[in-house]
């Protein structure tokens, strides 16, 4: 299992205790969508994986930080439920904030980089045809 993989795990765990989740895949999409989550985590052994696959799409259009782990066994014992679960998304983080805060430099460096380029190119053509009438 990935460092981060077993990071997000404690970061439910540590939430369950003392801040709030939502689980199960339409409450986690819920709190996306809403802009309520913190962190999202899905199983990868989801069938059909239909169920789950919008959600890392969501959560990167939000700027949430999304993980995957391996069974749905794990998520749902980590988010203190005797079955498993599809997804799990912490919207409250209590004493897991510090955790939370570990994951997500990650996922915004990648999200925001393309932002920036493409950003100083438009204004540098949309500055061009200004120049022109000051010279008339």
């Amino acid at each position: 299992m990935s460092e981060q993989t077993e990071r997000a795990l404690e970061a439910i765990e540590v939430a369950k205790n003392t801040g709030k989740l939502k689980k199960g895949t339409n409450e986690a999409t819920k709190a996306l969508e809403r802009g309520i989550a913190k962190l999202v985590v899905i199983a990868k052994d989801v069938t059909p994986p239909e169920i789950t696959m919008h959600i890392p799409i969501l959560a990167k259009e939000k700027g949430i930080p999304c993980v995957e782990v391996p069974t749905k066994e794990e998520l749902g014992a980590s988010a203190g439920i005797k079955v498993g679960t599809s997804a799990v998304a912490v919207i409250a983080e209590g004493d897991a904030k510090k955790i939370i805060e570990e994951l997500k430099p990650k996922e915004k460096s990648k999200a925001e980089a393309p932002k920036k380029e493409e950003k100083p190119v438009e204004k540098k053509e949309e500055a061009k045809p200004k120049e022109e009438p000051k010279k008339e």
